[in-house]
């Protein structure tokens, strides 16, 4: 396996190639104002892009920022689409090739063919396995403190630049970093999703490597340990907070605990045991809330349906990776309007 990156960002700065991110960033998008304004002019814009790439000339826009509240307060940050077109281009050209192979298996998000769903069916796996060996076997569950905005640039690029021998791609890495702030990443950028990835990565490899831990499972900042007793889990809690903070600078926050197997694991949405798996509180609530909305808008006569059943398949979607039936059964009869499901 090659182990580093070297004389790829020219022969990979084609009109092919900026044409497929294209593709790939308008996906879902086609007939925002901003693709069609782009896709008036496309063969020009692509042109450009190269031309100001290839003389170092390339600069990126402004972000826009707005807030969201779902799961939680976060702000998003997102670029003009020509930049996002450049970032699809960086991450599929240069990054997926040669980072993802070299993630550890139990990495989970925002990777081809893992996500949340496959990330909760391996963690029940490993609770199964860990239970025929010690049934008192303890849960270390780790977050950490507002992970995104945390990020050490200096840190990132200096982990990037052990593998990056291309003078130019490292160059044109350091300008992707280079948002305007001085520490973190922005959520709502491609690149942060797989730099997120990278900059972990050496967790990952701690954890398994040097501390020898079995049942391990990482989704982004979340990520849970199982180990034989109490006294192993705080030992490896103090040694892993240490490792974090000194070689990542990061800090957990207050939702860090460990405890005993029988009270299950809240992971990825969902709340896990050994033999079935249950939607969180959280969950349940905002379902409830949003068909009083629902209803209240079809008396008023104001629902639009089409938003209605792309909302509800949402709901569903996730529900049926878990065991719901009786909970979607029950909440389904309220819901005033008929949905055929």
């Amino acid at each position: 396996m090659c182990q580093s990156i070297k004389n790829v960002f020219d022969k990979n700065l084609t009109f092919i190639k900026l044409l497929e991110a294209h593709e790939r960033a308008r996906k879902g998008k086609n007939y925002k104002k901003e693709v069609i304004r782009f896709e008036i002019d496309l063969e020009s814009n692509l042109i450009n892009i190269i031309k100001e790439i290839k003389s170092g000339k390339y600069k990126f826009g402004k972000y826009k920022e707005f807030i969201i509240y779902e799961p939680k307060k976060r702000l998003i940050k997102a670029l003009p689409y020509k930049d996002r077109v450049v970032h699809q281009w960086y991450v599929e050209e240069f990054i997926k090739p040669f980072y993802c192979k070299r993630f550890i298996k139990d990495s989970y998000a925002c990777l081809e063919n893992k996500g949340n769903h496959k990330a909760i069916l391996a963690m029940q796996k490993y609770m199964n396995d860990m239970y025929k060996k010690n049934k008192d076997y303890y849960v270390l569950k780790f977050d950490i403190k507002k992970y995104f905005y945390s990020i050490d640039k200096n840190i990132l690029f200096n982990i990037l630049k052990r593998n990056i021998k291309d003078k130019k791609l490292l160059e044109f890495t350091k300008i992707i970093l280079d948002d305007g702030s001085k520490k973190g990443i922005p959520i709502g950028n491609y690149t942060s999703q797989y730099f997120a990835n990278i900059y972990l990565n050496l967790l990952d490899q701690y954890i398994k490597n040097e501390l020898r831990i079995k049942y391990y499972i990482r989704y982004m900042d979340d990520f849970v340990l199982l180990v034989n007793n109490k006294e192993q889990a705080k030992v490896l809690l103090n040694k892993i907070k240490e490792f974090l903070l000194k070689k990542l600078h990061l800090e957990l926050n207050s939702k860090c605990r460990f405890y005993h197997n029988k009270y299950g694991i809240n992971f990825c949405g969902y709340i896990i045991f050994n033999d079935y798996i249950l939607l969180r509180k959280r969950f349940k609530i905002k379902f409830k809330k949003n068909i009083k909305l629902w209803n209240k808008l079809y008396l008023q006569n104001k629902l639009d349906k089409k938003k209605l059943l792309l909302s509800y398949n949402s709901f569903l979607a996730h529900a049926k990776h878990a065991n719901s039936y009786n909970f979607l059964k029950k909440n389904k009869l309220k819901i005033k309007i008929n949905i055929a499901n």
